[in-house]
């Protein structure tokens, strides 16, 4: 026979088994004494067998619950045990944050001026960076494994995110040294429509297009020459001469490291920098590092809570990039 019994049956069970005594078991569960009776006779009818003898001067355990009581107190004692571990990871999770990114914020102190604005107002929370591969271009929000996240617009499905502006910086090229390109000052991205071009992986979504500015080509499909998920992979690629690639003003010196220069491109639109979080994470600790980042933004405005729009919001509202 199969029986389900709830945790509360067994609680009862061995609260009047340690007690013997209906009354004292009551007031030790702060409930009424007819309702526990109640309970008992209700598991007594799931056992098959009586647990407790009554009569007016005394409770006795049977055999039945003499067998059943260690059992009972094994079990409660570890449903107990998993409610503590449970609130634990529930506590810790209210007072800790993970902060995303695929870039570094770097740009001046961006990381440490808003953890510092913070900390200040939350000092017992616990911030934990984690890098996330150009595979992601939500730097985990879309999974839920970052709270907040320091991306580059456009974000996919970025109706589901919030943000507010880090950094807007001009989009450089970067190349050989070697390139026939590499000699001039500046450079018209109609230049380079016919370059292999180093892009994101398929799974960054619109920010694979818009690294190969997509939008600028008239309809021509960009010649990819090699794909990249990291810093480092686009500095060898660089220097391999696999192809060109677009970056932010504020990354250029991760891949100029010798070999490899970079060069102001007319043309194209600026890149966008963000803090961003999930549009419908309440959560008062994301919602202060939000206002931490706001703040560092213009010092006084704070992110606001509207839907993002796809493209031309003005700075100050959500619309949102990587590299």
């Amino acid at each position: 026979m199969v029986m389900d019994v709830h945790g509360r049956d067994l609680r009862y069970f061995t609260a009047v088994a340690e007690e013997l005594h209906f009354t004292r078991a009551a007031e030790r569960l702060y409930v009424s004494q007819p309702a526990l009776s109640k309970q008992i006779r209700m598991l007594e009818k799931q056992v098959g067998a009586a647990l407790f003898e009554r009569d007016r001067r005394e409770v006795r355990l049977t055999e039945a619950g003499a067998a059943l009581l260690p059992h009972a107190q094994r079990m409660v004692a570890e449903w107990e045990a998993a409610r503590e571990s449970v609130a634990k990871v529930v506590a810790e999770r209210a007072s800790a944050l993970v902060v995303g990114m695929s870039t570094s914020p770097g740009r001046g102190g961006v990381l440490p001026a808003i953890r510092s604005r913070f900390t200040a107002e939350h000092p017992d929370t616990r911030l934990r960076v984690r890098q996330v591969s150009w595979d992601d271009s939500t730097a985990g929000l879309a999974d839920g494994t970052s709270d907040v996240a320091f991306v580059w617009l456009p974000l996919p499905e970025q109706e589901r995110y919030r943000w507010s502006p880090v950094a807007e910086e001009p989009r450089l090229v970067a190349m050989a040294e070697t390139h026939p390109l590499a000699d001039r000052e500046t450079i018209d991205f109609a230049e380079l429509l016919n370059e292999p071009f180093l892009a994101l992986p398929d799974s960054a979504g619109p920010l694979r297009d818009y690294w190969l500015a997509t939008d600028a080509r008239g309809g021509k499909p960009a010649v990819i020459g090699a794909e990249v998920a990291s810093a480092e992979e686009t500095y060898e690629a660089l220097a391999a001469e696999l192809g060109v690639v677009l970056l932010a003003l504020g990354n250029a010196p991760l891949v100029t490291l010798g070999g490899v220069v970079t060069r102001p491109v007319h043309g194209i639109s600026p890149s966008r920098f963000v803090l961003a979080w999930r549009a419908d994470d309440r959560r008062p600790l994301v919602e202060a590092y939000a206002r931490a980042a706001a703040a560092l933004s213009d010092g006084t405005r704070t992110p606001t809570t509207s839907r993002p729009h796809a493209a031309g919001c003005p700075r100050g509202t959500n619309s949102g990039t990587k590299r």
